[in-house]
């Protein structure tokens, strides 16, 4: 495993970071019982990775604080939030955090995050409930404080372009891929030049992992103009990738892209399968892709905005 400062926080981590919710929720998206997700836990922990993000709405807390039982306490950073609504006050911070606590068996988190901030609740997020968790964090509950962007509904990412220039947040969550570029000039720089941690979210969602899925949204986007019809070839622009032998796959080409790109941290990856933990961290540890085809792969889709952000749930064809 490779680890690195996150940002200005002081907390080392892995550059593969086990994401406990998604369509997976570490298995119980598919049916798994407890024990086998905490054993998709502990697999990641085992092959190195420290980050562990959850998050109240993934219901998912129970279970990582089971898993994190085995081990010292101290070498593992975890992660976890929870949204607030407009008229969530700051007694209402100290609530949900003490009940993340109680969930997850820990007296302190490394990183609480308000969930999936959107730019019209923002300026509540900023001046109302930040100042109830800088007191949880003086109490030595909270480390650090974050806060996530909403991407399927703020794909622009107005929110965190915001945040980012702002006091008190000292890591975001945000989206980004291969085929959603745009946190590569909107926000990179400015986190890296203030020290902010980065967190990466949708890195592979179906777009991406799913071929027949794939073909159907870009030939959409070319009947939209957003892509050149000339890059779909067979109906797949991303399989060159693959057969020009820079990727294992697409999956292996989307995790090593973000991977490299300056101003990132920690790559978050989900899955329910124990076995798909290895893959997912072994492609998050390969080289960058050429130049020429990182090159490529700017000019086709780095004018693409908001493609891929699909929500957990069924892939709608």
């Amino acid at each position: 495993m490779e680890y690195k400062s996150l940002g200005n926080t002081g907390l080392r981590v892995s550059v593969a970071g086990l994401g406990c919710g998604g369509n997976s929720r570490l298995g119980l998206g598919r049916g798994a019982g407890a024990e086998a997700c905490v054993g998709v836990v502990r697999t990641a922990i085992d092959l190195g990775v420290n980050f562990l993000d959850t998050a109240e709405a993934y219901g998912t807390e129970e279970i990582v604080g089971r898993a994190v039982k085995a081990y010292d306490r101290d070498r593992l950073v975890v992660s976890t939030k929870a949204i607030f609504r407009p008229d969530d006050t700051a007694a209402s911070v100290s609530r949900r955090v003490e009940a993340a606590l109680r969930r997850l068996g820990l007296d302190h988190v490394d990183i609480f995050h308000f969930h999936a901030v959107a730019p019209t609740t923002y300026a509540h997020h900023r001046d109302v409930l930040a100042p109830a968790l800088l007191k949880l964090k003086e109490q030595g509950k909270v480390r650090h404080v974050g806060l996530t962007e909403t991407g399927p509904n703020d794909p622009e990412q107005r929110m965190l372009g915001r945040a980012i220039e702002e006091a008190p947040w000292e890591v975001v969550m945000l989206a980004y891929s291969l085929v959603n570029q745009g946190a590569r000039r909107r926000l990179f720089p400015t986190t890296r030049h203030r020290g902010i941690g980065t967190l990466l979210m949708f890195v592979v969602r179906n777009v991406l992992s799913n071929d027949a899925y794939r073909r159907a949204v870009f030939a959409k986007l070319a009947e939209q103009g957003r892509i050149d019809k000339a890059l779909l070839g067979d109906g797949d622009p991303l399989a060159f990738v693959v057969a020009e032998g820079a990727a294992s796959s697409i999956t292996d080409a989307a995790y090593r892209y973000v991977r490299h790109t300056p101003g990132v941290d920690v790559v978050l990856f989900g899955t329910g399968d124990s076995a798909h933990v290895a893959a997912n961290v072994a492609s998050i540890l390969r080289p960058a892709l050429p130049a020429a085809m990182l090159d490529r792969l700017h000019a086709v889709f780095g004018q693409l905005n908001g493609v891929g952000l699909d929500l957990p749930g069924p892939v709608k064809m």
